[in-house]
C-alpha cells in the first residue's frame, strides 16, 4: 500500500477529486492511503436529495460548501477537525460491503491510541453508543474504495446546526439525539494532540513504520490537471451537487437494514411519467437504470414486475428481493 499526500488542500471539492482521480486512472497493482481534511463543508451521499438534507439557511449563513461524493450512505459535515481516510484498491468481488476489512486497520490504530471503539452497526466506528466515524463505499469497473470520516475535534453544534434530521433514521427526532450520539476523538485521548499529530499517529500504526519512511505515490502535474479537470466538471457543478428533482405526486420511503429508500414518481393517467429514487443505500449498480426502466411503465404490480423481470434489485440496494421493491412502491 502507498500513502498518497493531499498537499494540505482543504477545499472537498479538489480533495474528492484526487480521490477520484486516483481510483479510476492510476494502476491498481498496489492499493492506496488518501488522507484529507476539508474546510467546513455538507458531503451528501450519492442517491440523497440534497435539499432535504440540509439546512440551507444556516449553510448560506456560514459559508458551508455543499458537495455530492460518488459514494451512498449518509449527509455527513466535514470541518479542520474532522479527519477523512480512504482506503483505494482493486476489487476483488468480496470486498463490497465488507465495511470491517477497511475500518479495523483504523480501529486497531485507534486502540493503540487508548480510543476504545469498534466497528458497529452497518457503517460506524463507535466508542460505547457514540459514534466517532462514518464510513461508505463506491465500486466501478473492478476498483473501489471504503473511505470514512475521524471526528477528532470537529465542531459538533455545526453538525447538529448545518444537517436536517430524516426521523425514519433517527426515531428520537431532533437535534438533541445528534448530539448525544457523536462525539470527537480528542475526548478520549489521555493526552492532547494535534491533528496533524493524530493524522502521524495513524500513518505510524497503519503502515508500522514512521511517517517519513512511508511508501508514498506523489501526484504529477499531469496527475494534477487531471484532478483539476475532474473538479470542475464533477464537484464543481450544480447539477452534480444538488441536482433536479422531479415533481412527484407519490412518495414511498421506507427503511430497511441496507439503509433508507424513498421513491418518489409522478404518475399521470396511470403511468410514470418520473421516477427519482433517493436514500443512504449502498449499491454497486446506478439506481437511474431502474428510473429509466420505469419511466413511461403503468402503476400497476403486474406491469413493474415485467418492467424488473431480468433486474437484479440488490446490485442497485444491496439486500434486498424484487418483492421487497415493489412493496415499498406501493407501501404496503
Amino acid at each position: 500500500m502507498r500513502f498518497i499526500d493531499n498537499k494540505g488542500i482543504t477545499d472537498p471539492r479538489i480533495n474528492l477529486a484526487i480521490e477520484e482521480f486516483v481510483l479510476k486512472h492510476l494502476q491498481m497493482d498496489d492499493s492506496y492511503l488518501l488522507f484529507y481534511i476539508n474546510e467546513p463543508s455538507i458531503i451528501i451521499g450519492k442517491n440523497q436529495n440534497t435539499i432535504e438534507e440540509i439546512n440551507a439557511e444556516y449553510v448560506k449563513e456560514q459559508g458551508i460548501k455543499v458537495v455530492r461524493r460518488l459514494s451512498g450512505g449518509g449527509a455527513v459535515y466535514h470541518d479542520l477537525g474532522n479527519l477523512n481516510f480512504s482506503f483505494l484498491t482493486k476489487d476483488d468481488g468480496q470486498s463490497f460491503h465488507n465495511f470491517k476489512k477497511f475500518t479495523e486497520p483504523v480501529v486497531q490504530a485507534l486502540n493503540e491510541l487508548g480510543v476504545e471503539c469498534e466497528l458497529t452497526g452497518r457503517n460506524d466506528i463507535q466508542v460505547g453508543e457514540r459514534k466517532i466515524s462514518g464510513n461508505a463505499q463506491f465500486i466501478t469497473k473492478g476498483r473501489m474504495f471504503s473511505h470514512g470520516t475521524l471526528l477528532f475535534d470537529s465542531e459538533i453544534e455545526h453538525v447538529v446546526s448545518a444537517l436536517k434530521v430524516n426521523a425514519a433514521k433517527i426515531q428520537s427526532k431532533g437535534t438533541k439525539s445528534i448530539r448525544s450520539r457523536v462525539a470527537n476523538i480528542s475526548e478520549f485521548l489521555e493526552e492532547k494532540i494535534t491533528i496533524q499529530q493524530f493524522k502521524e499517529e495513524l500513518l505510524r500504526q497503519i503502515f508500522g513504520m514512521e511517517p517519513d519512511q512511508v511508501p508514498q505515490y506523489e501526484l504529477t502535474e499531469a496527475d494534477w490537471a487531471k484532478i483539476h479537470e475532474i473538479s470542475t466538471e464533477r464537484y464543481q457543478n450544480w447539477d452534480w451537487n444538488y441536482g433536479r428533482s422531479p415533481k412527484s405526486n407519490i412518495q414511498n420511503m421506507k427503511r430497511f437494514p441496507v439503509g433508507i429508500i424513498d421513491v418518489r414518481m409522478d404518475v399521470v393517467d396511470g403511468r410514470m411519467e418520473e421516477m427519482k429514487i433517493f436514500g443512504d443505500f449502498f449499491g454497486v449498480s446506478d439506481v437511474a437504470e431502474i428510473e429509466d426502466k420505469l419511466r413511461g411503465v403503468r402503476y400497476e404490480e403486474s406491469e413493474i414486475r415485467e418492467a424488473l423481470a431480468d433486474v437484479a434489485i440488490s446490485s442497485y440496494f444491496g439486500a434486498i428481493t424484487l418483492d421487497d421493491f415493489i412493496d415499498l412502491m406501493f407501501l404496503r
